[in-house]
């Protein structure tokens, strides 16, 4: 059996072959048919002992069935050591019973991936009161990798002006934000954000005259419905920012909200590819390889033995 190898679902093939080419280790297409009642069937590649199973986790509800079931062939197929590469993680935001009678679905979520994956690698995952990642998967190992030095490589190739501002969009982002302004030797703000529904926020500014006639870099983590974004640039144009440009780690908006953005006054949005999104722009590649390597020629233990 191949000591090491890297599998992918259809949806993560922008990044599982170039990951195991970096690796220099096998790679294979994990096969999915969808049957007329909407059950799946999942064909997994010859299994490794150590297998890197590739698949972020936007749209996430039919991917994780197909995880159970790639992780029950490899399993069955000799595997005993299963990697999770999942670079956007779903169902983080809800880590507590805010109302009665909900779920916390990070609790659940991360307990079946924990039965099934030793291993769970992502990025910049959205925590908010759990103070790690390997709380959320008890008994196996998390890395929460950062985005921030590919988003300086990015900014280095492609320089920003030294006048430009980096803006984040609520209290949570400040270390992040902080770190990049940093790295890059910006001035940064971080913005009150006020939510009142999924899809409608109120954004101010601690000082909008540090906007006037200045360039903008809006950095966020997560862009789903846009609404943050938007608020965001409409906020920095009332103030006088000279321009905005976006980088966003995780790109979940459909494209359709492009052109939305552009006449909000976001000039360009540059994403990771953390999910396969028409913005991106990043490649985390090289951030996971290096993650990766001391997978290659490890002797895993059975799950039974440890």
């Amino acid at each position: 059996m191949t000591p090491s190898a890297v599998q992918w679902l259809p949806s993560s093939a922008h990044f599982g072959p170039l990951l195991a080419e970096s690796l220099g280790i096998p790679g294979h297409a994990i096969e999915l048919h969808r049957f007329p009642d909407e059950e799946l069937r999942v064909t997994v590649g010859p299994a490794a002992t150590t297998t890197i199973v590739c698949c972020s986790l936007d749209r996430p509800n039919e991917k994780l069935i197909a995880l159970l079931l790639v992780a029950e062939a490899l399993r069955r197929n000799g595997a005993t050591r299963l990697v999770l590469v999942a670079p956007y993680l779903a169902y983080m935001r809800q880590d507590a019973a805010f109302h009665p009678g909900e779920a916390v679905s990070q609790r659940a979520i991360g307990t079946l991936l924990a039965n099934n994956f030793d291993r769970i690698i992502t990025f910049d995952a959205h925590l908010h009161r759990t103070s790690s990642l390997g709380e959320v998967f008890p008994g196996a190992e998390a890395d929460n990798l950062s985005a921030a030095s590919a988003i300086e490589a990015l900014l280095r190739a492609d320089p920003v002006s030294p006048s430009t501002v980096a803006v984040g969009p609520d209290e949570e982002s400040r270390s992040w934000i902080a770190d990049i302004a940093g790295r890059l030797g910006l001035a940064y703000c971080i913005a009150r954000k006020l939510r009142k529904t999924d899809q409608s926020v109120q954004i101010t500014l601690p000082d909008p005259s540090l906007f006037v006639e200045r360039p903008v870099l809006l950095v966020d983590d997560i862009v789903s419905s846009g609404g943050t974004l938007t608020a965001c640039a409409n906020a920095l144009t009332a103030a006088g920012a000279a321009s905005i440009q976006a980088i966003v780690v995780h790109a979940l908006f459909p494209p359709s909200l492009m052109p939305i953005f552009g006449r909000d006054g976001i000039q360009s949005i540059r994403s990771t590819d953390s999910v396969q999104h028409p913005t991106n722009a990043i490649s985390l590649n090289n951030l996971l390889a290096h993650a990766l390597r001391n997978e290659l020629g490890r002797r895993p233990l059975n799950r039974s033995q440890t």
